[in-house]
């Protein structure tokens, strides 16, 4: 056989030849120094056989990161093996350890655990300390063809393992890896051996988890760890959890009195509070606004719908778990709005239209409701009850890339507002294996084709994801990282050529014949709740002027100010701007810091020279810092902060 090295270099080697032979083959250090390779792209260790004529790179320890998956993969092992480790010196014997999927995650780990009695998290740094030892014994991990009856009689005692091998395909080769005295059924790829793993890693929780994900078996105990090339990286990566830790949007929300989740009124069914409706508004009427300026037109729909509604869009059928049961309503059914489209749908349908009247623009901040299972729910991240800020568009096929490059260029609008600037874009594509999409191959190439060539169109990169499609039409999804780094996919731009189909709309062309319209869905937030819950920790709760809630706080020196004060505030509101007195008995510093905490943006100092001159202390809060003015005049801090307000800065 023969593989391609990245120069284009012919090596020869025996048949079955593994990466390692081919490191041999071109010299000793390489083989001393390699860590994993990639065959024809995909990341492959150096035990496993190589195909025939493959293209292959070799990773070694000068960059390590490139082969994360296998090193966080093999940790997991060892972690695993450290866990059998730990309950054998506590008396236990070799099988009472039992073990469901081990995985490698993103920067880091898990494996689920039948354990003789409950891991406790103090009892980590305990396991850690096995695994380094394991990584100082420099085990070799190797790897093992073998058959099912092999397989089911060396596992015989776990059931969990057991179930796994019994459901593997009769002509799939089964493989175990070992290193020590510890195997485990595994695919692979993984390191050489544990001596060569990187020490950079630690686990972080234990948590309950579902054999199979399903709540009808037995509850596993689930360990986590993290891991890098390099201690830094470790480091780098603690520290963000810390500052996630302090900008945790459930944290923040219950400080600054922006909403709760009360049990009595359900699970993922977020309560504004008069601080967050205001928040809410104010990214209401900012979107409003935009909509007005690009000849949107506002609708309203109700929170349920008749389930036929749903049949005939496909919600019904191809949301399946996601929608909450029907109710019955005297002799018909209705459901809870999982969708506000197809809502849109029949707002379009309730009147003839003309060429001349497409594009038409509908623009709802619609509630919708969706099923998530309880195990699921986050803070505002991830509810059961959330709004949308919903439009469909409906429009000419020869309209389309107009319509859908001013949705992006709103969107992109709507990011940069909030300084989220750092967004990478992803196509959505359909699967061509999948079976949950609706619509004929003409429609869905149209659709695919036409969100590339808009995209392309302004130069913007792209990455295609097969699969990641809505089931009725692709889609344009923004994906933004945060300040700490963190990924989210806000807004999403969908074409479909379906929805118009399945409920046969239409409009009267320039011929006088019906014509098919195509429907653009479009979401710049996504949803109001996901998109404050992201946005209270993009910015730590500390909010630009335009949104704070509390936007401004006077603070009186003494109680004969507060007269001085009130007045102030009168004339901040007269312009609407929110501004609040601190009229209480504390001493100045106390009210700052009160202001400080609640994370007020502007702090007015008023005392017997400021009264005197009609001026004002100002304590403003600043990405960089506080920053201070003494003696600023009212009137012009009032316009100042007034055209701040307004332009959105």
């Amino acid at each position: 056989m023969h593989v391609f090295l990245p120069d284009g270099k012919q090596l020869d080697l025996a048949a079955g030849a593994t990466a390692l032979d081919a490191a041999k083959a071109i010299g000793p250090r390489l083989a001393q120094d390699a860590l994993a390779a990639t065959a024809n792209g995909d990341l492959v260790d150096l035990m496993t056989p190589l195909p025939d004529g493959a293209r292959i790179t070799l990773i070694t320890k000068k960059n390590p990161s490139e082969a994360a998956p296998l090193f966080r993969h093999s940790l997991g092992h060892v972690m695993s093996q450290a866990v059998g480790e730990f309950y054998e010196r506590k008396g236990f014997g070799p099988e009472a350890v039992k073990r469901g999927v081990g995985p490698s995650i993103e920067n880091g780990f898990y494996q689920d655990f039948d354990l003789p009695e409950p891991l406790k998290e103090e009892e980590l740094p305990q396991i850690e300390a096995i695994m380094r030892e394991i990584l100082g014994r420099n085990l070799e991990f190797s790897r093992a063809e073998v058959s099912k009856v092999e397989a089911l009689a060396r596992f015989s005692y776990d059931p969990y393992k057991a179930e796994l091998i019994g459901a593997l395909p009769e002509d799939e080769p089964i493989t175990f890896y070992t290193q020590g005295s510890y195997t485990d059924l595994c695919r692979g790829p993984h390191f050489p051996s544990t001596g060569k793993l990187p020490a950079a890693f630690k686990l972080m929780s234990t948590s309950g988890a579902y054999w199979r994900g399903n709540e009808k078996n037995p509850i596993l105990q689930r360990v986590y760890g993290v891991a890098f090339a390099a201690q830094k990286e470790l480091d780098e990566y603690l520290t963000r959890l810390e500052e996630a830790k302090r900008r945790d949007h459930r944290k923040l929300g219950r400080e600054m009195e922006l909403f709760v989740i009360d049990p009595l009124v359900g699970r993922g069914l977020p309560l504004w509070l008069p601080n967050g409706t205001i928040l809410r508004e104010e990214l209401m009427r900012f979107l409003r606004e935009q909509q007005f300026q690009r000849d949107y037109q506002g609708v309203i729909t109700p929170n349920i719908g008749n389930l036929e509604l749903y049949k005939t869009s496909g919600h019904y059928q191809n949301y399946g778990d996601s929608n909450f049961s029907p109710i019955t309503v005297d002799d018909e059914q209705y459901m809870l709005k999982p969708m506000n489209c197809p809502h849109h749908v029949r707002i379009y349908a309730s009147k003839p239209r003309s060429y001349r009247d497409l594009p038409v623009r509908l623009a709802e901040f619609g509630t919708v409701y969706r099923y998530e299972q309880s195990g699921e729910l986050n803070g505002l991240t991830r509810v059961r009850g959330f709004t949308q800020d919903d439009a469909h568009i409906f429009c000419r096929p020869d309209q389309l890339k107009k319509e859908f490059l001013d949705v992006l260029d709103l969107t992109v609008l709507v990011l940069k507002t909030f300084g989220m600037n750092d967004v990478r874009f992803r196509v959505g594509t359909r699967d061509p294996e999948g079976t949950k999409y609706v619509g004929s191959d003409e429609n869905w190439a149209a659709a695919e084709r036409g969100i590339m060539e808009a995209v392309e169109e302004v130069g913007l990169p792209y990455t295609v994801e097969p699969g990641d499609a809505a089931f009725y039409g692709p889609k344009l999804d923004f994906v933004v990282r945060d300040v700490i780094g963190r990924e989210w996919q806000l807004g999403t731009i969908q074409v479909d050529y379906n929805l118009p189909e399945r409920f046969d709309i239409s409009y009267v062309g320039e011929d006088g014949a019906d014509h098919r319209p195509v429907m653009i869905h479009r979401a710049p937030f996504g949803s109001l709740e996901r998109f404050v819950g992201i946005l209270i920790e993009h910015y730590g709760g500390d909010f630009p002027l335009w949104l704070a809630p509390r936007q401004i706080a006077l603070i009186p020196i003494a109680d004969r100010h507060n007269e001085y004060a009130e007045s102030l505030a009168a004339e901040f509101k007269r312009v609407g701007l929110r501004a609040e007195v601190d009229d209480s008995t504390n001493r100045m510093n106390a009210k700052v810091r009160n202001a400080e905490l609640s994370k007020i943006p502007v702090m007015l100092v008023v005392g017997d020279q400021e009264q005197e001159r009609r001026e004002v202390s100002v304590r403003e809060r600043t990405p960089e810092g506080h920053k201070e003015r003494k003696g600023v005049g009212f009137d012009a801090l009032l316009a100042e902060l007034q055209e701040r307000y307004n332009s959105r800065s």
